[in-house]
């Protein structure tokens, strides 16, 4: 896991260069707890409880992410997709995870989980209505910065892998809120493989890489033109 975090950080830094990290790329530090639309999905206690691989579940569906100044963060995230087919199979998923992050030098961001993370899915038209699953990736964000919104204030914006903008975080408190940074329950060596959408990811449960056609396709994106693709084969 840490050969690929480096890799990630390597083919991330030759592919867009350097970036200053100055007040025109950011009006504030990036420290503390940041949330999406609402703002009723806040990292921290009021949303996951490991220890019981649980939920408590918000008013709305957002995403909220914290950072401290040395180097830890947290992710909570809580989604509704629909069925185009079949109106009322709503997908709904829970998602929590926490690491380590580096800030690149051009401008990305890897996120790298303690191994713990975890997410609840449930769908009321498949075969298994409500399960809960492991969730460690390591993310890849290529682009982020901050900017001041007129209304909503200090605004943090991360780009996935393929350059496409998550939702818009505003700063909720500059004191992250974040449960310990350290690994806070026990996870068994398996795990389903899920599509990941939002950043380049590699399965870190039990040393296990498993690819799915999104991730291995962003992460290709990332290292097009670098002559390092064998490095992967």
């Amino acid at each position: 896991m840490m050969i690929f975090t480096s890799l990630l950080l390597l083919l991330a830094t030759s592919a867009l260069g350097q970036t200053v990290y100055d007040a025109a790329h950011n009006v504030t530090a990036i420290t503390g707890t940041w949330s999406s639309g609402s703002q009723n999905v806040i990292t921290g206690s009021g949303f996951a409880t490991p220890s019981q691989e649980a939920f408590t579940y918000p008013k709305t569906t957002g995403m909220s992410y914290s950072f401290t100044s040395d180097g830890y963060y947290e992710i909570a995230r809580y989604r509704m997709t629909s069925n185009g087919t079949v109106p009322t199979c709503i997908t709904g998923v829970m998602n929590w995870s926490h690491g380590t992050y580096v800030l690149a030098s051009n401008g990305s961001i890897v996120m790298t989980p303690f191994g713990d993370g975890y997410q609840q899915i449930q769908d009321p038209c498949a075969a298994i209505s409500n399960f809960i699953e492991n969730y460690n990736y390591t993310e890849l964000y290529v682009l982020w910065n901050i900017y001041q919104d007129p209304v909503k204030g200090y605004t943090l914006q991360l780009y996935q892998y393929d350059g496409t903008p998550l939702p818009p975080q505003y700063l909720i408190s500059t004191s992250p809120n974040m449960l310990p940074t350290q690994a806070l329950r026990n996870v068994s060596g398996t795990t389903t493989s899920t599509t990941v959408q939002n950043a380049a990811v590699v399965n870190a449960n039990a040393g296990e890489r498993r690819w799915d056609a999104a991730s291995l396709t962003g992460l290709l994106t990332v290292i097009s033109g670098l002559g390092l693709a064998s490095l992967l084969l």
